[in-house]
């Protein structure tokens, strides 16, 4: 790990010498089994070579390789694995506090990929980035998901493909405003997963550009695109879910709602290429 051009031996004593400053960690081609806690300044983490740099199997205060709560982060070019806690919870990155960008990362073979707690008015930002066999419903506090966002303000997903899920949704988000873009949900094979996208609470902004498949082997096949199934906190008036492409994978026989409505709120509800068997919106 090197920080400002000085070399130190884990990834926390780095994190440690930025302390409330700001500062870039360069993380050199390996398989780290290291973590660390930032609890203040505004770091940038970074691969010396995108998709080179590994931080697996080690979990920093039972929940991630990353545990975010300074004044904000930037993660680039890393990759996150094989994460497991005792609370099945273990992510790459547990995000308690400030503002985050996620750019060209893959997250795979881990309970959880990102994992927010709440923090009106902040915002996670994630775009070129990959979420692959990632999830998991067999613990007793509750499934988890390739991402999960607490009411968190802000969530922006773009350019970045789930793929291969092992439980919950693909992309599960509180954040009073949502929006995921050109993004792609391949569930074909996909082992006991639910939605693509949840968002259990109502939310604005829009599901636009994206491609979906659902796959066979799903613990909940009714809907792609699920809102309000948890009360609705947030408002989804213009809510906008237009221009994706969905279908079923090759061989299946089923009807489900590419949309399915808790909420009745005015929703934007566009042109969407939906294949066979799938019903445009179901209010529930």
């Amino acid at each position: 790990m090197r920080e400002s051009g000085r070399g130190y031996a884990t990834l926390q004593e780095a994190v440690d010498a930025i302390g409330d400053g700001s500062g870039t960690i360069e993380i050199a081609a390996g398989n780290w089994r290291d973590c660390a806690v930032q609890r203040g300044g505004f770091v940038t983490y970074r691969a010396a070579v995108p998709g080179t740099a590994l931080l697996g199997g080690v979990a920093c205060e039972g929940k991630a390789s990353l545990v975010l709560r300074g004044r904000g982060a930037l993660v680039e070019g890393l990759v996150f694995a094989d994460i497991t806690v005792r609370d099945g919870n273990g992510a790459g990155i547990r995000l308690e506090k400030g503002p985050l960008t996620v750019s060209q990362s893959w997250f795979r073979d881990s309970q959880q990929g990102i994992m927010t707690s709440n923090g009106i008015d902040s915002e996670l930002i994630v775009d070129k980035s990959t979420f692959t066999r990632l999830g998991t419903c067999e613990n007793s506090g509750g499934c988890a998901h390739s991402i999960y966002v607490g009411d968190y303000g802000r969530l922006r997903v773009t350019r970045s493909r789930f793929e291969q899920g092992t439980g919950g949704h693909y992309l599960k988000s509180r954040a009073s405003r949502t929006v995921i873009e050109n993004c792609s949900f391949d569930d074909a094979n996909g082992h006991g997963t639910k939605y693509m996208i949840d968002l259990p609470n109502g939310a604005g902004g829009a599901i636009r550009g994206n491609w979906f498949v659902q796959g066979a082997d799903k613990e909940n096949w009714s809907a792609f695109i699920a809102i309000g199934a948890e009360g609705a906190h947030h408002s989804a008036d213009g809510l906008v879910i237009e221009g994706n492409d969905a279908r079923l994978a090759p061989g299946l026989r089923r009807s489900p709602a590419f949309v399915a409505d808790w909420t009745g709120d005015r929703l934007v509800l566009g042109d969407n290429a939906l294949g066979p068997g799938l019903k445009r919106y179901e209010r529930r």
